[in-house]
């Protein structure tokens, strides 16, 4: 008999989440429908589940959602900031960008400049990006792709060809993107613009890291989320060149880390430039998912302390404040403020 039960989803942070749940409750035995909300935080999910207590079918979906960091329930569980956190996030962060600000007055690294994110910038947010929930949904694209391939004892080719395609893709893209940058001839009003958006869309992938106001959750830019699902999707196609499509799909899935590098992309009105960018920003996301593709590690069991959260996210903050100061500073607004 079809019914039909509304959860509530715990972990859920972004349009990422919202794919992930969706795409692995449909492959459920007996489940017809599946309808995930980030403004509500629930799932709608219908089908025959043997006249079960509503209880236990929450407790046998959260089985399959576990792996990714989500559980089910019946009802909403009251949201706790974990201000203590910031007791030990805090002087983490602090130390971090120190370093990274040490390292770029030595000339090491080009992380700051004053009128663009640098590739630096780039790689960083691209390391964030790997360990954040926001990414949670590639290296669920990576784990279900591994499973299917070491069915068949195919476990290395498959691999290679993801991250290739995922790098390839993000030079290529970005280098479009940079392209159609200048096919609008993006003036000093238009960069300025495109530089604030960066700047807004870092401080709120920061803030909802921190994980304290729930609401900014609603905030997040997203591609429609359907390009996200038929992106997802590609991981059930059993091809020898599916684990190539899917890497190139990534450049297309509901990351706002990606988004952000991908806004900036636009304002270089530059091929070259914009390829760098993206790719530089690929491989930041490379470490951790190479750790993904050739362990069983899960990524969530690597990254749920929520210290390190609220650590990665006051340094995505401090970006995010960077790029805003820069961009009132290169249009003339304010005079330069810090001399690094």
């Amino acid at each position: 008999m079809l019914k039909k039960y509304t959860f509530h989803v715990n972990g859920m942070h972004c349009n990422s989440c919202v794919i992930l749940t969706e795409s692995e409750l449909k492959e459920v035995s007996g489940v017809s429908y599946v309808k995930a909300s980030l403004k509500n935080l629930s799932v709608e999910v219908a089908g025959d589940f043997n006249d079960k207590e509503p209880g236990n079918v929450a407790q046998e979906l959260s089985e399959v959602l576990k792996p990714h960091g989500y559980t089910l329930s019946l009802e909403k569980q009251n949201h706790s900031a974990g201000w203590s956190d910031f007791r030990i996030a805090i002087p983490i962060a602090l130390a971090f960008i120190a370093f990274f600000i040490i390292l770029q007055k030595l000339g090491i690294v080009n992380l700051i400049n004053a009128s663009k994110v640098s590739y630096g910038t780039a790689f960083i947010i691209g390391l964030i990006a790997s360990v954040s929930t926001c990414m949670a949904i590639v290296g669920g694209l990576v784990l279900s792709m591994s499973a299917n391939f070491a069915k068949e004892d195919d476990k290395i080719r498959p691999q290679v060809l993801f991250h290739v395609g995922r790098l390839a893709s993000f030079f290529i893209l970005g280098g479009a993107i940079g392209v159609l940058g200048s096919a609008f001839q993006l003036g000093a009003t238009g960069t300025f613009v495109l530089s604030l958006i960066v700047a807004i869309v870092l401080l709120i992938l920061g803030i909802n890291l921190l994980d304290i106001f729930p609401w900014i959750k609603k905030l997040q830019p997203t591609i429609p989320n359907f390009i996200g699902k038929h992106a997802h999707s590609l991981k059930n196609i059993n091809h020898t060149l599916t684990p190539l499509l899917v890497g190139v799909a990534t450049f297309f899935l509901p990351c706002g880390f990606t988004q952000s590098m991908q806004i900036y992309t636009l304002s270089t009105g530059n091929f070259i430039t914009g390829a760098l960018i993206m790719f530089t920003f690929a491989l930041g996301t490379l470490p951790v998912l190479l750790l993904l593709s050739f362990s069983s590690l899960s990524i969530h069991k690597k990254t749920q302390s929520e210290i390190f959260f609220k650590t990665a996210g006051l340094v995505i903050i401090f970006f995010g404040i960077f790029n805003l100061i820069n961009a009132l500073v290169g249009a003339g607004v304010i005079p330069p403020i810090f001399n690094f």
